[in-house]
């Protein structure tokens, strides 16, 4: 599903030129733009915003975001997934790829990730929980929560506040057996 609003669209302006396609040279550095990545080992694809390719081979993912930096780590997470399907793709070395940087648009600046061994167990951890979700048909229950669903974009499809409240016949049933065996 997908909805447009006023972060996406600002999102997409940004993206705009990362996803052109369009290559770039400066000096001691190739730029490659909407670059397709996967890692077949993890089960991971993808695509890079930019990719700085270096003269001295060093492989540097960009990725934009709209905002500023958020206190949870799901983006280092994307980006991260982005280095290892990229040493998956150039045939380099596990590891190989060390930090990457994420560019904030509200900022107007990068900031550097290091792709430690915490940071890549931890985002090869949430690929595998997200592939059993996937497998298992479950979808995570919409837990509302004002500072992310009111400016999000689907939340008019996802209906978190109604999901608090309706949570399903099998729960109501459930409540009632356990009210009844608690009276027993």
């Amino acid at each position: 599903m997908w909805a447009e609003n006023f972060s996406t669209a600002e999102g997409n302006a940004l993206h705009e030129k990362a996803h052109s396609g369009l290559g770039e040279s400066r000096p001691g550095v190739r730029i490659s733009r909407s670059l397709p990545v996967w890692s077949d080992a993890h089960g991971l694809r993808g695509v890079c915003d930019i990719v700085e390719i270096h003269q001295d081979g060093t492989l540097l993912p960009v990725e934009y975001k709209r905002g500023r930096p958020k206190a949870h780590r799901a983006d280092e997470i994307q980006l991260c997934g982005q280095a290892i399907c990229l040493e998956a793709s150039f045939e380099r070395e596990p590891g190989s790829i060390q930090s990457g940087f994420l560019f904030y648009g509200k900022q107007q600046r990068r900031t550097a990730v290091t792709f430690d061994a915490t940071l890549r167990a931890l985002t090869l951890e949430t690929a595998d929980k997200v592939r059993a979700m996937i497998e298992q048909g479950e979808t995570p229950s919409a837990d509302y929560s004002p500072t992310l669903c009111d400016r999000c974009s689907l939340i008019n499809l996802c209906q978190p506040k109604c999901m608090r409240i309706q949570r399903g016949v099998d729960h109501w049933f459930k409540q009632r057996i356990a009210e009844q065996t608690e009276t027993e």
